[in-house]
């Protein structure tokens, strides 16, 4: 009775944890509200073994850049303007004082850094290298050959040598290639002139406006840190300075830092300006039909490139990987466009996205999609699994092995799909 009793309390806990909303999630852990400025989680828990007699001779990745200074000189200029004006003139509250003092500090920091990688994004990609070499050995063998590409950005370069240079100081025979260049930047980074039209279209615009209309509200925040109301409405952009003062709040986790801001903002605050975010990647870069589910295309050719990467590497039929480092903008249309787990689905009601759809689950700093292949000795048949940051996730494919997939079946629906919009 007693074990019987024990079960059911262990399938209750599951089951609760697998009902949490995403407002319970940020509740518990306020860093989630970050969305794509949330530090990269090192995973926990084991990955399913392969089939018998099948080994991994071939890994396929594109990565993001681990975390970074934001990127806009006025992600830090405009709060420290704003701040500095008002406490010139005695408008601020203590904890406006304090505020100002942080935010100082930060844009000191961040002066001629904007955008460039930190000391927790490299450690982010020393790790993954680490993992991945434990996971699978047998690709990382001997003089295994490792081409490792990046786009023209500096933190995606600097991320791709963190990443390399962990695997040559576990194996010093690796033969590792490591480019970047404007000659892959047309898929590592693709530009489609159409999709980010429609991005930007109208209809778009209204749905973002709308729902922030709903769920931005500084006046709270405002009287926090000011001491004159009628200054604040006469001289202050508050929505602009609390989307600011949160994106800085959000993006120290990305710094080896003790300062904080995040005690600023409310619970409910923390979950409203999150869901703004994840409403306007939603719309810009995933399958939503307000944008005819097009998004996922802008990572066409990056698909493509995967396919035919990897049927060059299987027909060599040598043990190696190919690395890819580039941005958040075209891994999160790559997850949707590959249809992991739920992440390309279509979504009509953006009120109810946040229950269905919530980007932290994707594109974390250094997040990355990791195809694996595995062979058996004396069969043709090539298994693939893909990992969503370093998780197994369903594909949009039969297996009866999951989460293992029979690679001429995954490659066909790819090819299919990309064929389908070429026809559009």
């Amino acid at each position: 009775m007693r074990r019987i009793t024990s079960v059911i309390l262990l399938l209750l806990i599951v089951l609760t944890t697998q009902a949490q909303t995403a407002r319970e999630e940020i509740n518990a852990n306020r860093q989630l509200s970050a969305n794509n400025y949330y530090a990269y989680s090192s995973p926990t828990g084991r990955l399913k073994a392969p089939p018998k007699g099948y080994e991994p001779f071939y890994i396929s990745t594109y990565a993001r850049h681990g975390s970074r200074y934001l990127i806009d000189p006025n992600d830090y200029l405009f709060p420290k303007k704003v701040l500095l004006q008002a406490d010139s003139l005695n408008k601020l509250t203590d904890t406006g004082k304090r505020t100002l003092e942080v935010v100082l500090q930060m844009s000191d920091m961040a002066e001629k850094r904007y955008g460039e990688l930190t000391s927790v994004g490299a450690r982010q990609h020393r790790g993954i290298a680490k993992r991945m070499y434990a996971n699978f050995p047998q690709i990382f063998a001997d003089s295994a050959e490792v081409d490792a590409r990046s786009t023209v950005v500096i933190r995606c370069i600097l991320s791709m040598t963190s990443e390399c240079l962990q695997l040559q100081a576990m194996n010093p025979k690796l033969k590792i290639r490591n480019d970047a260049s404007y000659h892959d930047m047309p898929y590592m980074n693709p530009s489609d002139k159409k999709l980010s039209n429609l991005a930007d279209s109208e209809e778009v615009k209204k749905a973002r406006k709308e729902f922030e209309a709903k769920h931005i509200h500084p006046g709270r925040l405002m009287k926090v840190l000011f001491t004159d109301d009628a200054y604040v409405e006469e001289n202050v952009d508050t929505v602009r300075l609390m989307r600011r003062l949160f994106d800085i709040a959000a993006n120290m986790q990305s710094h080896d830092t003790d300062m904080e801001l995040y005690s600023l903002f409310t619970n409910d605050e923390c979950y409203d300006l999150w869901s703004c975010n994840n409403v306007y990647w939603y719309l810009t870069h995933a399958c939503s039909p307000v944008t005819d589910c097009l998004m996922p295309y802008r990572e066409a050719e990056l698909l493509r490139n995967i396919l035919d990467t990897a049927d060059g590497a299987l027909k060599d039929s040598k043990h190696g990987a190919t690395l890819r480092f580039g941005h958040e903008s075209c891994l999160l249309p790559l997850v949707a466009l590959l249809e992991l787990d739920n992440h390309g689905e279509s979504y009509p009601d953006i009120e109810k996205l946040s229950e269905q759809w919530r980007a932290y689950n994707i594109f974390p700093m250094a997040c990355n999609v990791q195809f694996v292949f595995f062979r058996k000795k004396g069969n043709d048949d090539i298994l693939v699994k893909v990992l969503l940051n370093e998780h197994e996730t369903k594909l949009p494919v039969k297996t009866d092995l999951a989460p293992y997939y029979h690679w001429k079946d995954v490659e066909g629906y790819y090819r299919a799909k990309l064929a389908k919009y070429h026809r559009i």
